[in-house]
């Protein structure tokens, strides 16, 4: 099938960069494009999660015009805190590749293989920003969605109470994520913080996490089993909107 006129042009600015209005030095402009970029791409990959694959396309392609925009914004030009990372150029290429793959995927029945390039942007950009010291508050809810995985495993009715280090580990873990929701809050833009939607989803995960304490006092499986639900419900939600 024939790669769209659209996608090989988000190629050919990662590549060689094409004229237009540089953005020059402004990292505060950088960030704001990437995420207006991220903004589709959360949704396009939580469209394919639940086989939406009609209003998957439609946010690729919006996906695709929003990268695009960017990357002619740039013009071969990057922000400084970029000078001399080599991770800038890879993370450029690799995601306008990964945006071709996604869109050839997807129009040849293919939404896994699709919803795997996607989720790879992600990573991209989030090593990118790790490799410049550039903290945004969708790699701390990425962080925070990490710690909930590994809360998560102990979700089991089998657990061990009698076993101090497991206890130990899990109330840990617990605290390492109420840690991580209340330094996403906090970095989070005024306008986000004060949504309904982010003041709802953080404020019931912290809400969820004064229960393990309980919990593990009280050796009681179900009550922890019901609150890690509830916190990867959560978890899942921030991921989706913000992450």
């Amino acid at each position: 099938m024939p790669i769209r006129p659209a996608c090989i042009a988000i190629l050919a600015v990662a590549l060689f960069g094409v004229s237009g209005t540089a953005l020059a030095d402004d990292l505060a402009d950088f960030n704001a494009g990437v995420e207006a970029a991220e903004s589709h791409n959360r949704v396009a990959i939580g469209y394919l999660r639940t086989g939406n694959v009609d209003l998957a396309s439609i946010e690729l392609d919006r996906l695709r015009e929003a990268w695009g925009a960017l990357q002619q914004r740039l013009a071969g030009h990057r922000p400084h805190v970029f000078d001399n990372n080599p991770h800038y150029v890879v993370a450029m290429t690799d995601i306008a590749t990964r945006l071709i793959t996604a869109d050839m995927m997807l129009n040849t029945g293919h939404p896994d293989v699709a919803r795997q390039s996607l989720e790879a942007v992600r990573g991209d950009l989030y090593a990118l920003r790790k490799s410049a010291g550039i903290a945004v508050l969708a790699d701390c809810i990425r962080d925070a969605n990490t710690t909930m995985d590994a809360l998560m495993v102990y979700n089991t009715r089998a657990l061990d109470w009698n076993n101090t280090r497991i206890r130990d580990d899990l109330a840990g873990k617990a605290a390492a994520y109420a840690a991580l929701l209340d330094r996403c809050d906090g970095m989070a833009a005024e306008t986000v913080r004060q949504a309904s939607e982010f003041r709802r989803l953080i404020d019931g995960a912290k809400a969820s996490l004064t229960l393990v304490p309980k919990a593990i006092a009280t050796r009681d499986s179900d009550l922890l089993h019901r609150v890690l639900i509830e916190l990867r419900s959560f978890d899942n939600l921030l991921a989706f909107r913000y992450g």
